[in-house]
């Protein structure tokens, strides 16, 4: 992967494990890469703390214990675009979810779009014959890792970091597509 194209505040490390988020309001799928950077793999999926209860504030404790015991070395958050380019309140949502995750992991983060991760983890699960209760339990953490398998293929294909950092996105509904 060649760095140099990137964006000069990318901090966004060459190598070591990644983990993908696919961000929910009730469950967060987590996948995580092998350190360098050719396997992705479903983790876990974590409950989203209630707002009443904090929201993903109350989450901290988890996520950084998350980054040292998988040796993170960067995050990438899933971000939900329209088929047509444009985003919605989920990806507002995500945005904020990922400047906070970068915040209190201190780890570069980045954002990728993550049009058709579902369609992709749900024809991987019919592939798998996983009994339905077991696919609902998955299905976070497969779609997380369809969008880590997506970035690192993006990566490679473009000889450059792939998706936004998060000071490269506004909010203004305009295509996050590079």
């Amino acid at each position: 992967m060649n760095n140099t194209t990137a964006a000069p505040t990318s901090d966004f490390p060459t190598e070591g494990r990644i983990a993908a988020v696919d961000y929910g309001t009730v469950r967060i799928g987590i996948a995580i890469c092998d350190p360098d950077r050719i396997l992705a793999s479903p983790l876990e999926v974590h409950p989203v703390t209630q707002p009443d209860a904090g929201g993903y504030e109350a989450d901290e404790k988890y996520f950084c214990k998350l980054a040292i015991e998988e040796r993170v070395s960067a995050w990438v958050v899933g971000l939900p675009i329209h088929c047509d380019g444009g985003e919605s309140d989920k990806s507002a949502e995500a945005r904020k979810f990922a400047i906070w995750l970068k915040r209190v992991t201190q780890l570069p983060t980045r954002l990728f779009d993550e049009r058709y991760t579902t369609v992709a983890a749900n024809q991987k699960i019919r592939q798998s014959k996983t009994t339905r209760k077991k696919t609902k339990k998955r299905i976070d953490a497969i779609a997380a890792q369809v969008l880590l398998e997506s970035f690192l293929e993006a990566c490679r294909y473009r000889g450059e970091l792939a998706g936004n950092d998060l000071e490269d996105v506004s909010s203004t509904g305009e295509s996050l597509i590079d």
